[in-house]
């Protein structure tokens, strides 16, 4: 990422709204916004094998593992405003299961770019999956999106649920039903399955 680039786009980007970017308070927030978009879209330029590095490890069990209540920061692609929330993630392990930090991770990694939720939770359950070989992944996230509540319709209490199940979590429910009463979801709020 160019940050001189993007500090300019930046003092452009005040002059167009009517800021004078000379002003005490904004001299510096070129800057600032630059070195926060830089970690705000780091998996652009992270190699997650970095970010797994080397924690998957060999276990004989096939027991449901549960990482819940993992906080996200994400952009929005549509209007580059924060989406914020939980992200739960549950696997069936076979032979394989992953550092516990690690998941957290790969939420982060998948976050730091511009996404949109719905792609961000499949996207999540797709590398579980490829990264342990479980028999089975559940993602849930439940995200409030500022896109919704800062400007458009301007409703403050929406929260948007989406889910990713693969494998196991996807052919039998009651894998799906015990990974939603763990995570303390109801199955209803996993349309579709």
């Amino acid at each position: 990422m160019n940050l001189q680039r993007v500090e300019e786009l930046v003092r452009e980007l005040l002059v167009e709204i009517g800021e004078d970017p000379a002003r005490e308070g904004l001299v510096k927030t070129p800057q600032r916004v630059a070195l926060a978009y830089e970690y705000l879209t780091s998996g652009y330029r992270t190699d997650l094998a970095d970010i797994v590095n080397g924690a998957v490890f060999e276990a004989h069990a096939n027991n449901m593992i549960i990482s819940r209540d993992i906080e996200l920061y994400s952009l929005c692609e549509h209007h580059i405003l924060p989406f914020f929330g939980v992200c739960h993630i549950g696997y069936v392990a076979q032979d394989k299961v992953i550092g516990l930090s690690k998941l957290s991770r790969i939420v982060d990694y998948y976050a730091r770019r511009l996404q949109i939720q719905e792609r961000l939770t499949r996207e999540i359950a797709q590398e579980v999956i490829d990264v342990t070989g479980a028999e089975g992944v559940g993602v849930v996230m439940e995200c409030r999106h500022m896109c919704m509540m800062m400007r458009g319709v301007e409703k403050q209490n929406s929260i948007m649920t989406t889910s990713s199940v693969l494998g196991s979590f996807l052919r039998e429910q009651a894998t799906r039903t015990e990974f939603l009463h763990l995570i303390n979801r109801s199955p209803r709020f996993v349309q579709g399955l």
